[in-house]
Protein backbone atom coordinates (compact mmCIF):
# COMPACT_ATOMS: atom_id res chain seq x y z
CA UNK A 1 0.00 0.00 0.00
CA UNK A 2 1.29 3.36 -0.90
CA UNK A 3 0.25 6.94 -0.03
CA UNK A 4 1.19 9.96 -1.20
CA UNK A 5 2.20 13.04 1.36
CA UNK A 6 2.69 17.03 0.25
CA UNK A 7 4.65 17.66 3.99
CA UNK A 8 7.80 18.26 3.53
CA UNK A 9 10.36 15.96 4.03
CA UNK A 10 12.17 18.34 6.91
CA UNK A 11 10.02 20.73 9.08
CA UNK A 12 10.84 24.70 7.90
CA UNK A 13 12.97 25.04 11.04
CA UNK A 14 15.56 22.79 10.28
CA UNK A 15 15.63 23.20 6.35
CA UNK A 16 18.77 24.92 5.18
CA UNK A 17 18.12 28.28 3.90
CA UNK A 18 18.64 28.89 0.11
CA UNK A 19 21.08 31.50 -0.59
CA UNK A 20 20.37 34.02 -2.97
CA UNK A 21 21.29 33.80 -6.70
CA UNK A 22 23.79 36.06 -7.80
CA UNK A 23 23.91 37.14 -11.55
CA UNK A 24 27.49 38.82 -12.89
CA UNK A 25 27.53 40.44 -15.75
CA UNK A 26 30.95 41.07 -15.39
CA UNK A 27 30.27 45.33 -16.00
CA UNK A 28 30.75 47.40 -13.41
CA UNK A 29 27.19 48.91 -13.88
CA UNK A 30 26.76 50.70 -10.54
CA UNK A 31 27.48 54.32 -10.85
CA UNK A 32 30.44 55.80 -8.77
CA UNK A 33 30.50 57.98 -6.09
CA UNK A 34 31.32 61.54 -6.13
CA UNK A 35 30.46 64.34 -4.00
CA UNK A 36 30.32 68.02 -4.00
CA UNK A 37 32.08 69.01 -0.51
CA UNK A 38 31.68 72.58 -0.74
CA UNK A 39 30.37 74.88 -3.41
CA UNK A 40 31.45 78.56 -2.92
CA UNK A 41 31.37 81.51 -5.02
CA UNK A 42 34.19 84.67 -5.58
CA UNK A 43 32.63 87.09 -7.51
CA UNK A 44 32.87 85.45 -11.07
CA UNK A 45 34.71 82.43 -10.14
CA UNK A 46 32.85 78.96 -8.75
CA UNK A 47 35.28 77.55 -6.49
CA UNK A 48 34.05 73.68 -5.79
CA UNK A 49 35.34 70.87 -3.52
CA UNK A 50 35.29 66.99 -4.94
CA UNK A 51 35.37 63.79 -3.23
CA UNK A 52 35.20 60.51 -4.16
CA UNK A 53 35.34 58.82 -8.00
CA UNK A 54 34.28 60.49 -11.14
CA UNK A 55 33.30 58.26 -14.07
CA UNK A 56 31.21 58.90 -17.17
CA UNK A 57 28.03 58.22 -14.67
CA UNK A 58 29.09 60.08 -11.55
CA UNK A 59 29.80 63.41 -13.70
CA UNK A 60 26.50 63.52 -14.52
CA UNK A 61 25.08 65.91 -11.88
CA UNK A 62 28.81 68.34 -11.61
CA UNK A 63 28.43 68.45 -15.46
CA UNK A 64 24.79 69.91 -14.79
CA UNK A 65 25.88 71.82 -11.86
CA UNK A 66 28.63 73.62 -14.02
CA UNK A 67 26.41 74.16 -17.21
CA UNK A 68 23.93 75.93 -14.47
CA UNK A 69 26.96 77.91 -13.15
CA UNK A 70 27.93 78.64 -16.87
CA UNK A 71 24.10 80.02 -17.84
CA UNK A 72 24.39 82.15 -14.35
CA UNK A 73 27.36 84.16 -16.02
CA UNK A 74 30.34 82.37 -14.09
CA UNK A 75 33.60 82.78 -15.85
CA UNK A 76 35.93 81.10 -13.43
CA UNK A 77 36.30 77.39 -12.12
CA UNK A 78 38.37 76.55 -9.30
CA UNK A 79 38.36 72.50 -8.92
CA UNK A 80 39.76 71.06 -5.60
CA UNK A 81 40.02 67.97 -6.34
CA UNK A 82 42.64 66.43 -3.52
CA UNK A 83 40.04 63.94 -2.44
CA UNK A 84 39.34 62.71 -5.68
CA UNK A 85 40.08 58.06 -5.90
CA UNK A 86 39.27 57.60 -8.92
CA UNK A 87 39.01 59.78 -12.50
CA UNK A 88 38.63 58.89 -16.01
CA UNK A 89 37.68 60.28 -19.79
CA UNK A 90 34.26 61.39 -17.71
CA UNK A 91 35.96 63.78 -15.52
CA UNK A 92 38.34 64.91 -18.77
CA UNK A 93 35.25 65.41 -20.56
CA UNK A 94 34.20 67.97 -17.56
CA UNK A 95 37.67 69.61 -17.49
CA UNK A 96 37.52 70.34 -21.59
CA UNK A 97 33.68 71.24 -21.25
CA UNK A 98 33.79 74.20 -18.95
CA UNK A 99 36.84 76.71 -20.88
CA UNK A 100 34.74 77.17 -23.74
CA UNK A 101 33.56 80.23 -24.48
CA UNK A 102 36.72 81.94 -23.09
CA UNK A 103 35.37 80.49 -19.03
CA UNK A 104 38.72 79.49 -16.92
CA UNK A 105 39.42 76.51 -15.29
CA UNK A 106 41.96 76.07 -12.65
CA UNK A 107 42.47 72.44 -11.38
CA UNK A 108 43.80 72.86 -7.58
CA UNK A 109 45.16 70.20 -5.53
CA UNK A 110 45.08 67.16 -7.25
CA UNK A 111 44.86 63.64 -5.94
CA UNK A 112 47.08 60.81 -6.99
CA UNK A 113 44.20 59.49 -9.24
CA UNK A 114 43.75 62.65 -10.98
CA UNK A 115 47.29 63.16 -11.42
CA UNK A 116 47.34 59.76 -13.18
CA UNK A 117 44.41 60.86 -15.39
CA UNK A 118 46.23 63.69 -15.99
CA UNK A 119 49.38 62.40 -17.25
CA UNK A 120 48.02 59.43 -19.34
CA UNK A 121 45.68 62.08 -21.35
CA UNK A 122 48.85 63.84 -21.95
CA UNK A 123 51.08 61.36 -22.79
CA UNK A 124 47.88 59.61 -25.44
CA UNK A 125 47.94 63.37 -26.99
CA UNK A 126 51.51 63.31 -27.75
CA UNK A 127 51.87 60.09 -28.76
CA UNK A 128 50.41 60.18 -32.58
CA UNK A 129 52.80 63.01 -32.96
CA UNK A 130 55.75 60.51 -31.96
CA UNK A 131 54.46 57.68 -33.68
CA UNK A 132 54.01 59.81 -36.87
CA UNK A 133 57.61 60.78 -36.71
CA UNK A 134 59.19 57.61 -36.23
CA UNK A 135 57.07 56.22 -39.01
CA UNK A 136 58.37 58.68 -41.37
CA UNK A 137 61.81 58.60 -40.46
CA UNK A 138 61.91 54.32 -40.50
CA UNK A 139 60.26 55.07 -44.23
CA UNK A 140 63.05 57.36 -45.05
Amino acid sequence: MSTSSTAPILPSALAPLALPTVHDSGADTEAGGIVVNSCTTLGATLVVSLSGEIDHFSAVPLRALLASAADAGYTGLVLDASRVTFADSGFLAVLEWWPRHGRRLRLANRSRAVKRLLHAAATATRQPARTASLTAQAMS
